[in-house]
């Protein structure tokens, strides 16, 4: 026998109860673990990650409240970044962000159920990330960054800023761009109709950019093109001021190379990339999967040119750029 008053506590509990489980799973802590390909001093890395914390909060996800980030920076490091892939696929987190190919790799290495929501990647479908970019299937989705046509409208701005050229090397490190045949391959199609030599120049280490580039300057019709690619973001002042050295016409990927001092650039703003990135971290994270979010490509692309580096190297930068430019620096 029960009281009364026994009967009509347990009777209320059971009809809370279900909200309260309710409640419970809708303030549930979510995590998400990001492995970023780029040095943790980077700038533009980190208004990147800044900028996916804010969309994220917008959509309703707060850190400290009903979200939980863990982040590692591999800083341009293949092997690194397989390092701290295990790390974060140890801890079991909800979601996983990927910044950059290695980072990205290293992920799908290490698991196969996790969501993964990759960004500044190139190659997806020839990496072995997604089946198609219209229905990756699997567990991983994201944003392509650049695409390999890119390269022949980067030897296209070069030759119309410096029309001395008509050697082009393409700088980049095999480990941390394992699809430089991507850009590489549409380059070398194009390049008699852009009537230039095109050649790959491989580097593994900061002190072979200055051998490279170097040996490169002892032509004076040579320019440079920087792939995309996260050794050389990690290393770019360092590129910036050797190609500024040896009097090398380069271009570049992105817009804060040419905010640090380089002469021309053409790509996309990479912090719209990771805002763009938690609007799937927020669909998967309330149930979505992967594998059915189509991968996105960029939609905006941004020509910079710096005109002190460009009076530097004795060049006059065309009207034909000036009128096309996003930026011009002085």
């Amino acid at each position: 026998m029960i009281s009364r008053r026994q009967a009509v506590v347990a009777f209320a509990s059971a009809a809370v109860s279900p909200f309260a489980v309710f409640a419970q799973q809708a303030d549930k802590v979510r995590r998400i673990g990001m492995l970023i390909g780029y040095s943790d001093a980077d700038r533009e890395a980190q208004s990147g990650v800044s900028a996916f914390k804010q969309s994220l909060a917008a959509l309703g996800w707060n850190e400290g409240r009903n979200l939980a980030l863990e982040s590692r920076w591999s800083a341009g490091d293949a092997q690194r970044a397989s390092v701290y892939a295990k790390e974060l696929v140890a801890l079991q987190p909800d979601l996983l962000l990927a910044v950059t190919t290695p980072a990205t790799a290293a992920l799908h290495q290490e698991t196969k159920a996790i969501p993964i929501v990759f960004t500044i990647v190139s190659d997806p479908v020839g990496s072995g990330f997604v089946q198609a970019l219209s229905r990756p299937g699997g567990n991983l989705t994201g944003f392509i960054d650049l695409e390999s046509s890119l390269m022949e409208k980067w030897v296209q701005l070069l030759t119309e800023l410096a029309p001395r050229v008509t050697r082009v090397a393409v700088l980049f490190n095999p480990a941390t761009a394992p699809y430089a045949e991507y850009y590489l391959q549409p380059l070398n199609a194009a390049a008699p109709k852009l009537g230039v030599q095109a050649f790959a120049a491989t580097v593994r280490t900061e002190g072979e950019i200055e051998t490279v580039i170097g040996e490169l300057a002892k032509d004076a019709n040579s320019g440079l093109v920087i792939m995309t690619d996260s050794f050389m973001t990690v290393h770019r002042k360092a590129v910036i001021a050797i190609a500024q050295r040896f009097k090398v016409p380069t271009v570049y990927s992105a817009e804060y190379d040419v905010t640090d001092g380089g002469l021309l650039c053409y790509g996309v703003d990479s912090v719209e990339i990771f805002r763009r990135a938690a609007s799937y971290a927020d669909r998967i994270l309330r149930g979505g999967k992967a594998g059915d979010l189509p991968v996105e490509q960029p939609a905006k692309f941004i020509l910079a040119v710096n005109m002190k580096a460009a009076r530097q190297l004795g060049l006059t930068v065309p009207e034909s750029i000036l009128l096309r430019a996003d930026r011009v620096i002085e």
